[in-house]
């Protein structure tokens, strides 16, 4: 009996069927390639279903349209300067790491995106807050939102070099516009005056418009002792605090812990 039914089902699902010279110039020319590498599939699994003609052409644009959207959240994550390694299905979270594992949970809906928030992510080195921080990224761009990352001085850095070449203007456009901005490592050096200045515009220009995320080592009442203008800073930090959902990740450092696994020394059962 058991025989009988694999027999059947095999006979329904029938052989493979090869993609032909023709076919595939035909796919080429239409640009839809990427259908020759599923297509004999598809086919066999029509021919299992009973597929009407229908349902057989849905089931190949769906799988286009799919293919299409995850070759433009590539090039927009790539775009957005966010590292392809770093999302929330690759997180290793090292053990000991203490967080609010609800209000990460909360981030990853993008709700604070809708009001504009911010989002502070807080801890010392090697904690894991560049990773979480571009995973959230990562769900910004498969959610359509524009989104920028980059790190807190070579943002400051770009910005200075637009002024050289008249683009300042344009640049900061670009910042404002964002519906997503992710400033990694910021404060970890003293901000010069211009930086200061930068940092004020950015933040009161996006306030309330668009979405922020910093990631720092330090607490936003240390980032006023490394701002050039007091006044500036204070303003700046006020408005981006005021709203800001803040996560604050303590324990081992995720690097630290790499290093101690790839250095220790092989174990050799001893002589005996």
């Amino acid at each position: 009996m058991t025989t009988m039914n694999t027999a059947t089902a095999s006979e329904n699902i029938g052989p493979i069927d090869p993609v032909g010279a023709d076919l595939n110039k035909i796919l080429r020319a239409l640009k839809l390639g990427g259908l020759g590498d599923t297509l004999p599939e598809r086919l066999a699994l029509a021919r299992q279903r009973k597929m009407g003609h229908g349902a057989f052409l849905e089931l190949l644009l769906s799988d286009e349209v799919a293919r299409r959207e995850s070759r433009s959240a590539m090039l927009r994550a790539r775009t957005a300067g966010l590292d392809p390694l770093m999302r929330l299905d690759t997180w290793d979270e090292p053990d000991g790491l203490r967080y609010d594992r609800a209000l990460l949970s909360d981030l990853a809906s993008l709700r604070f995106t809708e009001a504009g928030h911010g989002v502070l992510l807080l801890g010392p080195v090697g904690v894991g807050k560049t990773h979480l921080a571009t995973a959230l990224g990562h769900i910004g761009i498969r959610r359509r939102h524009s989104v920028i990352f980059s790190r807190a001085d070579k943002l400051f850095t770009r910005l200075r070099g637009a002024r050289l070449d008249n683009s300042l203007d344009a640049e900061m456009r670009k910042l404002v516009r964002a519906d997503l901005l992710i400033l990694d490592d910021f404060a970890l050096r003293p901000l010069n005056p211009t930086e200061t200045s930068d940092f004020y515009e950015l933040i009161v220009e996006r306030h309330r418009k668009g979405a922020t995320i910093v990631t720092s080592n330090r607490e936003p009442s240390e980032w006023l002792t490394m701002m050039s203008d007091p006044l500036l800073a204070q303003s700046a930090i006020d408005r981006l605090t005021a709203a800001a959902h803040t996560l604050i990740i303590e324990g081992p450092s995720y690097r630290q812990r790499n290093n101690a696994t790839r250095s220790a020394p092989l174990l050799t059962p001893e002589a005996g």
